[in-house]
């Protein structure tokens, strides 16, 4: 006895809808795909590496220093940008000479960030004090990046994840790329 053709049809719609109610929440509230373009985060991230993005996180929690964000670029927000947590709010950022240096309450003094992740440092001067609702960004690739020494501090409401998986390329699956928080 065949199938009606009928019924394969309302088999397919209901499969259908299961998998929208299942899969959209996901998408939309826990994780979504990411393509890294540029060159602002090499060596760490390449250009078309296919990245999955912890959106929930930070629902729970706030970035750390050394975490890679995903985020909307505050001058187009259509636009995402991908970068390091350098600065985190209410902390001055002083880059003398290339050399970042960390101002808080703990560390009224400075401390110096390590940043092994850097294979070409440049010779940017600069002081900046963040609000309490602002973090300060910068690619790994200080030399071809556009971060937050050049547009400003980046306010929390652009902040949409941390890289939690590279999918691809295969050979260099990752979880947590790049991280060096801290």
């Amino acid at each position: 006895m065949e199938p009606k053709k009928e019924n394969f049809f309302k088999e397919v719609l209901k499969f259908s809808l299961i998998a929208i109610l299942i899969v959209a929440p996901i998408r939309i509230f826990i994780a979504q795909p990411f393509v890294v373009s540029g060159a602002s985060m090499q060596p760490n991230f390449d250009s078309s590496q296919y990245l999955i993005v912890d959106q929930l996180s930070y629902q729970f929690g706030t970035p750390e220093r050394g975490e890679v964000i995903i985020f909307k670029y505050p001058k187009d927000p259509s636009t995402f940008f991908i970068k390091r947590v350098i600065g985190l709010p209410n902390e001055t950022v002083i880059m003398d000479s290339g050399n970042l240096i960390i101002k808080n309450t703990d560390f009224p003094d400075g401390f110096a960030i390590e940043e092994p992740y850097i294979k070409e440092a440049t010779e940017d001067t600069f002081i900046t004090k963040l609000a309490d609702d602002e973090y300060f960004v910068l690619g790994d690739n200080r030399k071809h990046s556009s971060d937050s020494r050049i547009w400003g501090p980046l306010n929390d409401k652009f902040v949409v994840g941390k890289a939690f998986l590279r999918l691809f390329p295969v050979n260099k699956f990752d979880v947590h790329p790049g991280d060096y928080s801290k």
